[in-house]
């Protein structure tokens, strides 16, 4: 299904306006590949009748779900190592130091839950005994309904998780591989439009918060960062992704280098 120039930009302004995430000019491909999926599944026979139904009725779930179809969800187990390897041997061990007592731990735009399992399974390996809660959360109430399941395909197993963390965490279940309940009942997934009033949440010493900035405009990160440091301990941490950084947009975070990778911590402490 193609999608005319004017559906584009009707598309653009309500994921912006839903999610303030920007899509650039020269997106049609993606819009018209996630969205004619949607398109026919709701029994229309192009976008443009797609976008005529979303014009004619007040925001509702056919919004929310071409929204959450436009949403980029790619994660893998333990992605780019770097930042879990700064977990176990440095972030982890000084927190615990720190602060003896419960731990908490928020994976932000957790998609379909392979981040928050990864750090689930660096604590089971590494710190058995360390109480610890972690919180996921994401906008996308179908790739939250996933991570919940912890039913993953080969080829998802097969993206950056170790073999001796699949056998020891997974079971075999049919052509796809169940999670351990172990791992399941660590997290509280939880559903949360970064760019929308946040529900109240505890206060972290941990925060991932990777590759989602990169969607927003220069005024939204700036907006996110600061929510984040209102709910990130004194000192706690804050990993971004490979090409994101606080630099201009909230000096209140100090980078930290570790190995191969990097890391924020709020208040420079």
């Amino acid at each position: 299904m193609s999608i005319s120039a004017v559906e584009f930009d009707f598309i653009r302004t309500l994921v912006e306006q839903r999610s303030a995430i920007v899509l650039d000019i020269g997106k049609e491909y993606l819009a018209e590949q996630r969205l004619s999926t949607l398109a026919r599944k709701e029994g229309f026979s192009s976008l443009g009748e797609l976008v005529q139904k979303l014009r004619s009725q007040p925001a509702g779930g056919l919004h929310r779900q071409v929204v959450e179809a436009m949403t980029t969800n790619e994660t893998t187990f333990f992605r780019d190592i770097g930042p879990f390897d700064a977990l176990r041997k440095a972030v982890l061990p000084e927190a615990v130091a720190r602060r003896p007592g419960r731990l908490h731990i928020w994976s932000a735009a957790c998609s379909t839950g392979q981040e928050p399992y990864s750090i689930a399974m660096t604590l089971r390996e590494h710190f058995p005994a360390v109480d610890t809660s972690i919180v996921a959360t994401d906008l996308s109430r179908e790739v939250l309904d996933k991570a919940k399941a912890g039913v993953f395909g080969q080829l998802e197993v097969n993206r950056g998780l170790p073999a001796p963390m699949l056998i020891k965490y997974f079971k075999r279940d049919g052509l796809h591989w169940k999670i351990d309940a172990q791992l399941t009942r660590m997290i509280d997934f939880r559903e949360l439009n970064l760019v929308e009033p946040w529900a109240p949440m505890p206060t972290f010493d941990v925060v991932f918060l990777r590759n989602v900035l990169i969607y927003f405009s220069v005024e939204t990160k700036k907006a996110i960062l600061r929510n984040v440091r209102r709910v990130l301990r004194p000192g706690g941490v804050l990993f971004l992704g490979g090409a994101e950084t606080t630099l201009n947009l909230d000096e209140s975070f100090t980078r930290v280098a570790f190995e191969r990778t990097s890391y924020y911590k709020n208040g420079g402490a």
